[in-house]
């Protein structure tokens, strides 16, 4: 097992650092062909954000590890609320000022809601698949259009800015979207594959193996991304981050094992999983529009999420 460990940890920095990469060519690419900085951060750094889930996912689904992929969604918005964003708080409480992600949290309560309603049934069939690709894409061009609407006094606009990258020669840039595309399938190939062998070895189910190992791991970017993005007074880019990297883990990351490997899953993503995952989400949406007027993620609210987190990890392996 601890070859499969060490492939494993290998695979993820692998996976992470390729991901980064892409990101960095694809938004290096838009910035200069003259793609505006909005339409760059909600559309090709909200998807790269979750690149490695979605590649992570399709590798499993045609590894014949459809369990493995649905745990993956599921676990990597469970870890992105409870753990990401409950840390970050309870580091430093996130203020939430942005118009475009008040729009985006009943969004992503909406997508949550119709994924749980999927994986009811503990079947999800291709047609669920096609459904939830196609809602992803017209998304993409929601959140693009809406790159044209922005306020143009709405902070989110001034921190994606500064995190875009500058003076990128095209080149180069083309050169990082191909390592990049070339290293994502390839590292996640080895990432799922120890993945499943430590799986197998420990005695538990792949959709556990996918709600843990792999979502924690995946997720690991996000959770470094958020802490610097609020230390450097980015609030609403680190809550965006996290917000559009779930949306696009229910609808990109999820369909693909109803494209690839339709059927039957595990009962528990439906009884339990999925359940958990609106819960957080729910509490997420209530915490950012609470009664009291503030608009903001307390470091309380924090501990409650990290809480949470940890009591569903005692859950899953009881």
């Amino acid at each position: 097992m601890v070859i499969n460990l060490v492939i494993f940890i290998i695979g993820l920095v692998a996976l992470s650092w390729s991901a980064d990469r892409f990101v960095y060519g694809a938004s290096a690419l838009a910035k200069n062909i003259g793609v505006s900085p909005m339409m760059i951060g909600l559309t090709i750094v909200a998807m790269g954000s979750s690149a490695p889930e979605i590649v992570v996912s399709a590798t499993a689904s045609f590894d014949g590890n459809p369990d493995t992929a649905v745990g993956n969604a599921i676990g990597s918005n469970i870890t992105n609320i409870a753990l990401v964003l409950g840390i970050t708080a309870l580091i430093k409480p996130l203020i939430v000022s942005s118009t475009t992600l008040k729009r985006e949290l009943p969004v992503l309560l909406l997508i949550t809601l119709l994924a749980v309603y999927f994986i009811d049934d503990s079947f999800l069939s291709r047609v669920e698949g096609i459904v939830l690709i196609t809602l992803f894409v017209l998304v993409i061009a929601g959140m693009a259009l809406l790159s044209f609407k922005v306020d143009k006094n709405d902070p989110l606009i001034a921190e994606t800015e500064t995190e875009l990258p500058d003076g990128v020669a095209t080149s180069t840039a083309v050169f990082w979207v191909i390592a990049g595309l070339i290293m994502l399938p390839l590292s996640a190939h080895f990432l799922v594959e120890s993945a499943v062998k430590i799986a197998v070895d420990l005695g538990i189910s792949e959709l556990v193996i996918g709600l843990t190992i792999i979502a924690i791991g995946t997720s690991l970017p996000e959770l470094a991304a958020s802490i610097a993005g609020v230390m450097k007074g980015e609030d609403d880019l680190a809550l965006g981050n996290i917000i559009g990297s779930n949306i696009f883990n229910l609808l990109a990351v999820l369909a693909m094992p109803g494209l690839i490997a339709p059927g039957m899953i595990d009962i528990n993503a439906a009884g339990r999983d999925s359940l958990v995952m609106l819960g957080l989400t729910v509490l997420l949406f209530v915490f950012c529009f609470n009664l009291s007027g503030s608009r903001n993620i307390s470091r309380i609210e924090g501990g409650i999420f990290v809480a949470i987190f940890l009591a569903y990890q005692v859950v899953i392996f009881t």
